[in-house]
């Protein structure tokens, strides 16, 4: 039910732009966010954007990404500027409804050094 695209390799200082569509979404989306899990890490957040379009940021990325969200399609993106190599990991999309949450399958970022 969500769709993420847009991952690949990259070298650092590069950009990579994510999306992820939501589809058969019970219940008003209150959140959308992205999420990643570097090898042999634990899954971090990254951003999220509320229903009311405020964005927050892990301190990692402030700055450097940016999360937007496009509610007629139930779209999420998220543009990757200024990429470092510890930025390589499995992004997920994840949305949150009145109801549950929901995740993406991932897509995975490789940023070369």
């Amino acid at each position: 039910q969500l769709q993420a695209c847009g991952g690949g390799l990259v070298q650092a200082g590069g950009s990579l732009r994510l999306s992820c569509t939501a589809s058969g979404i019970t219940g008003r989306i209150n959140v959308m966010a992205w999420y990643r899990q570097a090898p042999e890490k634990q899954r971090e957040f990254v951003a999220l954007i509320n229903n009311g379009d405020t964005t927050t940021y892990a301190a990692s990325v402030k700055g450097r990404f940016t999360i937007s969200k496009d509610n007629a399609k139930n779209t999420v993106t998220l543009q990757m500027n200024s990429l470092k190599p510890e930025g390589t990991a499995v992004y997920y999309c994840n949305v949150m409804s009145v109801f549950r949450q929901y995740w993406g399958q991932g897509t995975e970022v490789t940023v070369s050094s």
